[in-house]
């Protein structure tokens, strides 16, 4: 693999943002995730080439470290922070249409709950994965997940909540997603969700970490 790309995923891997950034101290003063990203557009890298053989296989890595609990959240927002550093100057190849997306994933925490950290770490591992996110943010009613999922057809969509109490929520949006479109693909998660609810309100798909939805994902990928 180009030199440049196993620089970039290494940066992406152990949370090197940019040159400034002073984590981790082993890279201090060195080229970050930033500036990798733009030498390889700089050097011709194609940017599918960048996603598929240095963004995606770093996340893939921290995915996948973090189900085994060798790291926490805090080196996990560090690797996503410094993917999406390396990811702005990917998307206007996206946006443009001369480089495609997999496909597109629609997220949000349901209605009464204000936690995002949970639902962040989803939408940064699977837009690391090569999926277009369409975050809705927080407090998300079930009249705004219709509406995305009206406006983007074909997205596969993420429910995520963190209390007991919102998780009623949770439950009354996949019904009416489902009544409305069948063939809807639904992933649900959160510190209290387990299996046993996803298949009692309907849900297609339920992971205990944001790993589990990428590797769901990958059937559905255009």
């Amino acid at each position: 693999m180009n030199e440049i790309l196993k620089e970039l995923a290494y940066c992406v891997e152990s949370g090197k943002i940019d040159k400034a950034s002073p984590y981790p101290p082993a890279l201090k003063g060195k080229n970050g995730a930033d500036e990798l990203a733009k030498e390889a557009l700089d050097n011709g890298i194609k940017p599918d080439q960048i996603l598929e053989h240095a963004l995606i296989p770093a996340m893939a890595v921290v995915g996948d470290r973090f189900s085994k609990k060798e790291i926490y959240v805090p080196q996990m927002l560090m690797s996503a922070k410094a993917m999406n550093s390396a990811m702005k100057h990917l998307k206007p190849f996206f946006q443009s249409g001369e480089t495609k997306r997999k496909g597109k994933f629609i997220v949000g925490t349901v209605a009464g709950d204000l936690h995002d950290i949970g639902k962040n770490l989803v939408a940064m591992m699977i837009e690391g994965g090569g999926w277009e996110v369409i975050d809705l943010g927080v407090d998300v009613g079930t009249e705004k997940f219709l509406k995305a999922v009206e406006e983007n057809p074909g997205a596969v969509i993420g429910l995520s909540a963190l209390l007991t109490t919102t998780m009623e929520n949770m439950k009354k949006t996949v019904a009416a997603l489902k009544a409305k479109h069948s063939e809807l693909k639904i992933l649900v998660g959160g510190a209290p969700v387990t299996q046993e609810y996803c298949d009692k309100i309907g849900a297609d798909f339920f992971s205990p970490d944001p790993q589990g939805a990428v590797d769901y994902l990958k059937q559905f990928a255009g």
